[in-house]
């Protein structure tokens, strides 16, 4: 028996929740300190000017993992499906069909934005001043686009196996490394950003052989298996994985739409700010991403156990988890705004004054961000990808757009930092009064 098989069937959901999200949570803190580390030791060791460039590029790294959470979690969402089910074979051929397909698409896509990379970093948002620096960022995650990719791939795989404590481990690693890399070849070997983006592709590496030993334990459900490629098992991974890869594609829109805004409305001034709100946005929203990937294998086997009580006792303590950590989110934001800006060594008084009221004007947005995930996980979980992809692109593309276009022509460049809550608030209300009841009510029919 597969250690996923003997802890969701045995345990309660609540308890079970708690191994998979504390773990899962820790390592995202970390992931995320992993991604601030780089906007850290840029913004003091080469400028302001090479901080904005390393967010001009961000999209590339958004592509990578996008594609990486299309196929491993719609990967990994069918093999807790088959685990619970009884179906070990099918699982193992789900996960190996996934890792193939995973290599092949990113040395394509890797390959042909390589080739056109100047273009590419125009199209999001590189100016005169920025592009070298944006360049030499890009060209390191294209050139090893391919490790970034299994490494986010496999921790879905390990903690969809049962052993979200690796994933965290595996994070772990990955986190402590790139600090380290980042402050010998930021500062001692003055590579500047072309440093930075290799400390963070060498310190993934490491993760990724973190997550290769979870192979080597008696109780590993994930094998390679010799099997025909089955193009149906390809399409049920690309479709109930095509809402992760919106929510990360969303993430390098996100990114492009506000690098646009905040430009037209406030400058490199604005870049400079956008540039640290969005390094701490990703701590946060990496949190959210947590939840979603701690209740993603507990649901996903229970729906294939046919337990509707256990994905009704998922859902209700996801919704209380995402709902305390929006609140600590707002109060860090509100109450340190002027201590997180100067984490980056911003010094100049215009940026840091503009930048502290973005934070606490963007940082309520997380108060609806939980309520989103969960629920665009619960029905990606359970096969029902429809609402998932509504909710990401309404939340992600429809009205956080319309948010950035229409705001600012009302409030100003506070109508920026306003758009993302209120795309937001708008989703998770919407998703409280017309969704909620129905989930509830559904899950017992299991």
């Amino acid at each position: 028996m597969s250690r996923l098989t003997d802890r969701l069937q045995s345990q309660s959901a609540v308890k079970t929740f708690y191994q998979y999200f504390i773990p899962t949570l820790f390592g995202m803190m970390l992931m995320s300190v992993n991604i601030v580390a780089d906007g850290i030791f840029v913004g003091h060791g080469v400028g302001s000017v090479a901080l904005a460039s390393v967010n001009v590029a961000v999209p590339v790294y958004s592509i990578i993992i996008s594609i990486s959470l299309l196929i491993g979690v719609g990967g990994g969402t069918l093999y807790s499906n088959a685990m619970g089910e009884g179906n070990t074979q099918k699982a193992q051929r789900i996960f190996t069909i996934s890792i193939v397909f995973i290599t092949i698409i990113i040395i394509l896509i890797s390959t042909i934005s390589y080739l056109f990379m100047e273009p590419l970093a125009l199209f999001f948002g590189a100016n005169e001043e920025t592009l070298p620096y944006t360049m030499d960022y890009m060209r390191i995650l294209l050139m090893f686009g391919l490790v970034v990719a299994l490494e986010n791939c496999m921790s879905v795989f390990v903690r969809n196996d049962g052993d979200p404590q690796l994933a965290m481990v595996g994070l772990i690693v990955t986190a402590l490394l790139n600090i380290a890399l980042n402050y010998w070849m930021v500062f001692i070997l003055d590579w500047e950003v072309t440093g930075s983006a290799l400390a963070t592709v060498i310190a993934t590496l490491a993760g990724l052989l973190v997550y290769l030993t979870h192979f080597l334990k008696k109780d590993c459900g994930l094998k390679f298996i010799k099997e025909k490629w089955s193009w149906r098992d390809i399409k049920q991974i690309s479709l109930i994985g095509l809402p992760s890869f919106l929510s990360e594609a969303g993430t390098g829109l996100f990114v492009m739409g506000y690098n646009i805004a905040i430009a037209y409305y406030a400058g490199t001034n604005g870049l400079a700010a956008f540039s640290v709100i969005n390094y701490l946005h990703t701590f946060m929203f990496l949190a959210f991403i947590g939840i979603g990937q701690s209740i993603q294998p507990m649901i996903s086997f229970y729906y294939g156990s046919k337990d509707g009580d256990k994905i009704k006792e998922t859902v209700k303590v996801a919704e209380w988890s995402g709902l305390i950590l929006g609140v600590i989110f707002i109060g860090i934001g509100y109450f340190g705004a002027e201590f997180l800006v100067s984490i980056f060594g911003i010094t100049s008084p215009d940026i840091v004054t503009l930048t502290a009221k973005g934070i606490r004007l963007f940082f309520i947005g997380y108060l609806f961000m939980g309520t989103n995930f969960i629920y665009m996980t619960y029905f990606q979980s359970i096969g029902y990808v429809g609402p998932s992809i509504g909710i990401t692109v309404f939340r992600g593309f429809i009205l956080l757009l319309a948010a950035l276009y229409a705001l600012p022509l009302w409030f100003g460049i506070s109508g920026v930092w306003l758009a993302l809550p209120v795309a937001e608030g708008i989703v998770a209300i919407t998703l409280l009064i017309f969704s909620r009841r129905n989930v509830m009510e559904k899950s017992r029919s299991y």
